[in-house]
């Protein structure tokens, strides 16, 4: 029953029959003050799963079913909005809900008994990247992302790893509440929620609201047919489950009668199509600075297919794990039949595997075939690698990425270039461009789009600059170790032992035997 219905009742009672109406009121918003709407809305309230994320366009309860849980659902609840100063028209809302007040204060806002079985809820926001740290260790049944594409993946991993509780009869789970990304930065959400969002996912598709399991194993999702427990180099992995409910503005009947829908329809495309429809595959904006544009990389990761053989190795690329959950990512481009620009999937080998030079250049040397040259980033960790690699008496080229560029100028001969970094970036740039038709070809690996896509380029004069790595981290929340694996492998490099034999045949074409003799 809506206030205004209370309302309209009590125009035609008596004070006696008002105060016992409101008594009962109260007495109803106290054990249940919330109940979700039918359909999407309840289907998410009633999930069992692990991680529910919720939402798709705007105006389809995501607020309101946040607020439902945690009135009706949970115990001690985190709710999160990148910015501080959003959080106020949730907390408006949850007074519409509760009628009061009562117990909420605090910088940052703390509501302590609000209504229902809740005991606390905790308002948060985490705006800079590390600012999710200032939460650590403390725990909650109930963990709230709202506008989760607005946060960053790996500052919602990182919360995620508190949701838990002492009560054995109390449900702990995560709810992330979110419209299509507007940005390249929360794409992330799509692959987190693949089965249902991705339309490249390589298995079968999920329904609205069905549980899927993830098994998280050396850092990366891995999609399981189950929660049975993995055993994965001597760890027991529990796998998570996760659903995904899809809602609109037609499902929330509060809106549907109001100027909301007519708002909605009048936006721009594709914002029109993102928030009217949930629509995950319209078009994500990118920044006007974004060094390579993400659909040139959708097209390289398009034609790409799967080869056998797979022709001739002719470069490998090799980002050194720097520690922690950090991989070594080994990249190889080879000679196919149509042109040098394929890319093999990238191989990724766990730290602990490459944590000192020679343990990383061993594994190197597995997957190298062909003489092919090794381009390594000596950079910090990098630069044992490429010692133990020369000692393996392999041709390799340690790359200082903060040295002088390799070129005078782009390909236009109007820009020129900051440092090796700008060269090696805007050189994968000039591969990707479709005006040039390379026909490179990249296997589609989404962390491989999403980092290539994610630095930023400035410009002095005419010489361009493209960020470093701590500046991409700092945006982005994480390395972009594939995609630095893969301009690494893209140079012409010529191979030192066919360089030899063109000296020798070009001795031996020239040879005069007489030549010696005459002096």
């Amino acid at each position: 029953m809506t206030p205004l219905e209370i309302a309209e009742i009590e125009r035609y009672l008596t004070p006696a029959e008002r105060a016992e109406l409101n008594a009962l009121l109260a007495k109803d918003i106290e054990e249940r003050p919330w109940t979700p709407l039918p359909g999407p809305q309840t289907l998410a309230y009633e999930s069992i799963a692990d991680v529910v994320g919720f939402g798709g366009a705007a105006g389809g309860g995501k607020t309101d079913l946040a607020i439902g849980k945690a009135l009706t659902q949970h115990s001690v609840v985190q709710v999160f909005r990148r910015e501080g100063t959003e959080l106020s028209a949730i907390i408006d809302r949850m007074e519409q809900i509760v009628g009061h007040r009562d117990g909420l204060g605090g910088k940052p806002p703390v509501w302590r008994a609000p209504a229902g079985s809740c005991r606390l809820v905790e308002f948060c926001s985490a705006p800079n990247l590390g600012d999710e740290r200032k939460y650590q260790g403390r725990a909650k049944d109930l963990l709230v992302i709202d506008e989760a594409a607005n946060f960053l993946e790996s500052q919602v991993r990182f919360l995620m790893g508190w949701v838990r509780t002492t009560d054995p009869s109390q449900r702990t789970q995560t709810l992330l509440t979110f419209n299509p990304p507007t940005s390249a930065e929360g794409r992330w959400v799509m692959q987190f929620f693949a089965p249902w969002l991705d339309k490249k996912f390589a298995g079968k598709r999920a329904r609205p609201g069905e549980l899927r399991y993830v098994a998280v194993i050396d850092g990366k999702d891995v999609w399981v047919d189950n929660g049975a427990p993995i055993e994965h180099k001597g760890e027991r992995i529990i796998p998570q489950s996760r659903t995904f409910v899809p809602s609109r503005v037609t499902d929330n009947p509060y809106l549907v009668g109001t100027n909301y829908m007519a708002t909605l329809q009048a936006l721009p495309e594709p914002l029109r199509s993102q928030m009217l429809y949930g629509d995950f595959q319209a078009g994500v904006e990118d920044d006007i600075w974004q060094v390579i544009p993400t659909h040139w990389v959708e097209a390289a990761q398009v034609r790409w297919k799967q080869r056998s053989p797979r022709g001739e190795m002719l470069t490998m690329g090799v980002d050194v794990a720097r520690g922690g959950q950090d991989s070594t990512v080994v990249a190889t481009k080879h000679q196919t039949a149509l042109h040098a620009l394929w890319f093999d999937n990238l191989k990724t080998i766990t730290g602990k595997d490459t944590d000192d030079g020679d343990k990383a250049a061993g594994q190197v040397m597995i997957l190298r075939r062909d003489d092919a040259p090794i381009n390594v980033d000596v950079i910090g960790v990098g630069a044992s690698v490429y010692d133990s690699l020369k000692r393996a008496n392999a041709q390799v080229w340690g790359v200082n990425v903060s040295e002088r560029p390799m070129r005078a100028t782009d390909r236009s001969g109007a820009l020129s270039f900051f440092n090796l970094r700008t060269d090696l970036w805007w050189a994968m740039r000039e591969a990707l461009d479709p005006t040039v038709d390379t026909g490179i070809e990249l296997p589609p690996d989404p962390e491989l789009l999403a980092e290539l896509c994610a630095p930023r380029w400035s410009m002095s004069g005419k010489t361009v600059k493209v960020e470093g790595r701590e500046e991409i981290v700092k945006r982005v929340g994480r390395s972009p170790d594939k995609a630095t694996a893969v301009i690494l492998a893209l140079p012409e490099v010529p191979k030192l032992r066919a360089m030899m034999n063109a000296r020798l045949v070009e001795d031996v074409m020239n040879y005069d035997p007489m030549a010696r003799m005459g002096a």
